[in-house]
This record gives structure tokens, sequence and C-alpha cells, in this order.
């Protein structure tokens, strides 16, 4: 092959950034076993998802991803006119979205995190650095897009005005802090207790859970589903983790409260998909006390 073809197979950053967001969708959506969510095992809380529509879903999403961070390259900084740029991607996103599942919404929160985190990370591709790029993210999530729709009748903002919690959109405001202070460090406090890789996502998740007020949750099972959720998330790393007997013990029961409430927490699902975008982009923080 010469070096003319090869180069032209190279993809793009923003081709390579798409695939990023595409792959973290489908390694949560496949991770097992998840409480109350979509995973290998079956449908979780859920009785209109399915393992193989979350899939074809990440996939209809990799030209959002990708013209998104091809938007910001373009336009060079977090400014207005690419707030309304992705603004306007996210919701020809989320129609595709949408049309490939029948109706049915898969990942409209990870089109809002994932898109926000691809366009930042495509603004600060010269030196990648997770809370660089939450930042950046935070500063476009603050921004007004004049032609988003006004939606105060979704499930999420009637949860947000009930129980006067911080919904997605607020999580994105902050700079992802259940990721940059929750996520992050618990996946990289995993690995190095040699925990393997899926329990230490599975940890991630917890560690997200434990703290964040999921409003899927809220919608489903109230202030008591959500306390029953961080307590079993916290009880679960307590044990020792996903990789400890005790830990899977912790996390079965778990399990069977989300399924015996009717509850997913899909907003923590969609943070530890971006949890697992950021920590493939950015080099693992070097241990206390090294050179």
């Amino acid at each position: 092959m010469s070096a003319l073809i090869a180069r032209q197979l190279q993809p793009s950053l923003a081709e390579r950034l798409a695939d990023l967001a595409m792959q973290a969708l489908i390694d949560e959506a496949d991770l097992s076993p998840k409480p109350g969510l979509v995973d290998r095992r079956g449908n979780g809380a859920h009785n209109d998802l399915h393992l193989g529509l979350m899939h074809a879903s990440a996939h209809a999403l990799w030209p959002t991803f990708k013209a998104m961070a091809e938007a910001a390259l373009l336009l060079g900084e977090a400014g207005q006119p690419l707030c309304e740029v992705l603004g306007q991607l996210g919701r020809d996103g989320e129609a595709e979205m949408l049309r490939v599942t029948g109706g049915v919404n898969t990942h409209r929160g990870a089109i809002w995190a994932l898109g926000l985190l691809s366009a930042a990370a495509a603004l600060e591709a010269g030196a990648p650095d997770a809370r660089r790029i939450a930042d950046t993210a935070a500063a476009l999530a603050r921004l007004s897009d004049s032609a988003a729709p006004g939606n105060p009748d979704s499930h999420g903002a009637r949860v947000c005005r009930r129980y006067g919690v911080l919904g997605a959109r607020e999580q994105a405001q902050h700079g992802f802090p259940a990721v940059i202070e929750h996520g992050l460090p618990q996946l990289n406090a995993s690995r190095r207790a040699g925990a393997g890789e899926q329990n230490a996502w599975l940890d991630a998740l917890l560690a997200i859970m434990s703290t964040l007020s999921d409003t899927c949750v809220l919608h489903r099972a109230g202030l008591d589903g959500l306390n029953r959720m961080q307590q079993g998330a916290r009880a679960v790393l307590e044990a020792g983790g996903c990789a400890s007997l005790s830990g899977r013990r912790q996390l079965r029961e778990l399990d069977r409260d989300m399924l015996a409430l009717n509850a997913s927490p899909g907003g923590a699902a969609d943070l530890l998909a971006a949890t697992l975008f950021l920590d493939r982009l950015t080099p693992p923080p070097a241990p206390i006390g090294s050179n």
C-alpha cells in the first residue's frame, strides 16, 4: 500500500471522536450486570428497550457526533454560533434516533452529553485533558440556543421542578461533576486495585449512581427510589466493589430493588458513557507520589 493511500485511509479527528462516542454507547449498553438497565441479560426495568435497539441507536448517532466535532473544528471556539449549530445537529440526530428506534427514546440524554463533549474534545484536541474538555463543554451548555424548542412538560423538566434537583442540562453546565469527580476517579481507583476492566466500569457507574439525582429514577420511583439507588450503589462500593464477592451480593440486591421499583438509572448510564469517552481521550493520572 502506498503512503498516499495509507494517509487517505486515516480517519479524520471528527471521525475518531465519533468512533469513540459511538463505542462508549455500545460499551455502556453491553456492560453487565447493571441494576435496572438494559444489558446482555435482558431489558432491565424497560418494556420498550432491548440491547439490539440500543446498538442500532448508537450506530445511527455516529454521523451526528461526527458533524458536531466538524462544526467545532470549523468554527474554532465555544461561542454562540457553535452552540446554535450543535443544537440543530442534536435535534436532527434525535429525529434520526427516533426514526431508527420506531419512536423509542434510547439516547436523548446521551446526544446532549456526548455531543457537547465531542465538540469540546475537537476544540481541545491539542492538549486533551478530561477536566478541560468538560469545562469547554460546560461553556457551550451555558449558552442559550434561541432555536431550541421549550418543553416544560417533559419528564425531566417536571421532575426537576417537583424535586428541586438538577437535570442533564445542569449537569453539563457545571462541567459534568458526576463524571469528573466520581466516575473517572472511581474508574482509575478500581483499575489500580486490580478489579479488571468490566468491574472497573461497573464501579464507575455505581460511583455516579451514589450521588446523582437521576431524573429517570425520580420519574419512575420518586425520592424513595432515588434514595434506594444511591444507598445501594454506595453499599456495593463499600463492600469492596464489583470485583468482590460481597460487592456482587450487594449489586444483586440493588438490581432486585431497581426492578421491583420499575426504576432504571438512565441518567447515570448516559454519564457512564461520557466517562468512558473521556477516559479513552485522555491519559490516566499519574499515581500519587510518582515523579
